[in-house]
This record gives structure tokens, C-alpha cells and sequence, in this order.
């Protein structure tokens, strides 16, 4: 049993490199992986599921206690992340089948990993999983319409499909695991322990599917995907925090707007991607889950780093 706990928590805390390990032999034997192409929707909806299962409905009682940090907190989320994607559409000239998979990255909502981000870099938790939440309520509506007008110049959207498919995928799981987390509290407690591994496998073998249905073309476009990545993120992290001092937050809140504005529910997008669009699409979405995370646990700790720094200077020295 410790070492099957040993082993559930090794995959978890190194999520990342397992998701990038993924995706190289996801490369190099595609057809080992392709299975998983048609489950990816089932595969985010457990995903969801886990996510639900942390949540409780005092969560969303944050959301009318707290209603400025979050309305600014989503807002950026929506206008920062598909502004960015569409500039960077735009910047790298990129081929329509690539620019709705950055596009969709940056209508999704915040991304199932920000919470625990948030918590290491010593941010405002509460407002976190209660952006999480409130993005992800609202991503049936939001993602579809930003969808279609940033890429109906490109490819048409069906708004109304995407917006049943995310019912389906998103929003039905992550109300299924809170009121399984509400009703069955017992249960939920005993459950709750193994859904982390859970969802980190679930998210490894989404990145691993993807990534098998387009690696050919992944080895002609990797170098510039991950520069989009790498750029997309950043804009995100850095403008998130830059608003929410345009807007006062102190900065506990900013750190938490920060990291949930750039890092997006990339498997949603990819899952999006392979449903309405072509494969290839969802080869920003599969970098973009390697990426956020390394990025995210950089950031957490430079920030986290800071605070320490902030807390040993305002000690009185004992004279």
C-alpha cells in the first residue's frame, strides 16, 4: 500500500514530466496512442469531475462576498487571454488549423491547476477556486461566442454545438462532483484522496492522445507552438497582474489573478479542437498543459520567495 501511495504521489508532484514524457513517445509511436482520440471528451469530463470534488458550496457563497475580485479576475481572464491569442494569431502569420487551436486556448476557461498554483505562490486561495469556479460556469456561453468572433474570419464556429458540447464536458461534471462532494460527504472523503492521481492521469493521457492524432505535423510546427506557448502564457501571467493593480487589488489578490488569467483549461481546448476542428488544432492545447504547469511552479516560487523576503524584513530587530 506505501508503495502504491508512494507511486500515485510521485506521478502527481511530477505531473509536468510526465505529460512532456507523454508526449515524446506520443511522437515517436503515435499509433500506441490513437485509442485515446475518441475518449478525450470522457477524459476531460473525469477531469472536471475531480475538479468539482474539491469545491463545496461555500465556494460559490465567495462569489457574492467577494464579487469585485472576481468580476475583475474573470474579466481579465476573457478579454486578456483571447486578446493575447488573436494578437499572436495575427504576429506569427499562423495557418488557419493552428490559429483556432491558439484561439481556443485563449476562450477556454482557467485551468484545473491554478488553485494549487495559487496556494504554493501564497495567493489568495478562496479567490482562486472561486474565479476557477465562476469561469467555468460561465465557459458555455463565453467560450463559444469569443470563439466565433475571433476565428469565424478563419474557420465558422458552430457557437450553439461547442456550447452544448461544454455543457456536456465542463459544466454537468463539475456539478456532478460537487454535489457528490455535498450530498455523500462520507463518500467524497474516501474518494477524494485518489482523485488527484485521478486527474493527472487522465490529463497525461488527454496530452498523450492529442498529440498522437497530429505528430507528424507536430514535428514541422513544435518549435513555433512552443514559442506561441511560451508567449501566450506569459502575456497572461504578466497582464493578469499588471490589471489587477490597475484596479488596486492588493497583492495576494494580484498574484491570484496572475496565475489564474494565464493558465488556461488546455485540455478543454484541445478536447474542442479534435471534436470541431482538425487534430492539428489541438496541438497548442497539448503544449500549452506541458508549459503552464512548469510555468506556473516557476512563478509560485519566485513569488513565494518574495513573501519570505517581505516577512523577514518587516521582523523588528530584537535590540
Amino acid at each position: 500500500m506505501k508503495a502504491l501511495k508512494g507511486a500515485c504521489d510521485f506521478l502527481v508532484s511530477n505531473m509536468s514530466l510526465m505529460v512532456f514524457l507523454i508526449g515524446v513517445f506520443a511522437v515517436w509511436q503515435p499509433e500506441a496512442l490513437t485509442w485515446v482520440g475518441p475518449h478525450i471528451p470522457l477524459l476531460l469530463g473525469i477531469i472536471m469531475f475531480g475538479m468539482g470534488m474539491t469545491l463545496t458550496v461555500d465556494d460559490f457563497k465567495n462569489i457574492l462576498r467577494n464579487p469585485k475580485g472576481i468580476f475583475i479576475g474573470v474579466f481579465a481572464q476573457f478579454l486578456i487571454m483571447p486578446a493575447v491569442a488573436f494578437g499572436l494569431v495575427k504576429a506569427f502569420a499562423l495557418p488557419p488549423e493552428i490559429a483556432i487551436g491558439v484561439i481556443l486556448v485563449g476562450t477556454c476557461p482557467g485551468g484545473t491547476a491554478s488553485n494549487v498554483i495559487a496556494f504554493l505562490a501564497r495567493g489568495d486561495v478562496a479567490l482562486s477556486v472561486s474565479m476557477s469556479a465562476t469561469s467555468t460556469l460561465l465557459a458555455p456561453l463565453v467560450t463559444p461566442i469569443l470563439t466565433y468572433l475571433l476565428a469565424d474570419a478563419v474557420i465558422d464556429v458552430s457557437v450553439s454545438s461547442m456550447m452544448m458540447s461544454i455543457v456536456k464536458m465542463v459544466l454537468l461534471p463539475v456539478l456532478l462532483g460537487l454535489a457528490v462532494h455535498h450530498f455523500f460527504d462520507d463518500f467524497s472523503r474516501k474518494i477524494n484522496p485518489f482523485m488527484p492521481v485521478l486527474s493527472a492521469v487522465t490529463v497525461v493521457l488527454t496530452v498523450g492522445g492529442v498529440v498522437s492524432l497530429s505528430a507528424a505535423k507536430l514535428l514541422d510546427v513544435g518549435l513555433l507552438m512552443f514559442a506561441v506557448v511560451i508567449c501566450h502564457n506569459s502575456f497572461g501571467l504578466l497582464l493578469g497582474y499588471l490589471l489587477a493593480k490597475a484596479f488596486r487589488m492588493d497583492e495576494t489578490k494580484s498574484r491570484t489573478i496572475s496565475i489564474e488569467v494565464g493558465m488556461q483549461n488546455s485540455g478543454m481546448a484541445a478536447s474542442l479542437a479534435v471534436m470541431y476542428f482538425d487534430p492539428v488544432a489541438a496541438i497548442p492545447g497539448a503544449i500549452f498543459s506541458v508549459w503552464h504547469n512548469v510555468s506556473g511552479a516557476i512563478l509560485a516560487n519566485f513569488f513565494a520567495k518574495h513573501s519570505e523576503a517581505d516577512e523577514a524584513d518587516s521582523v523588528p530587530e530584537l535590540v
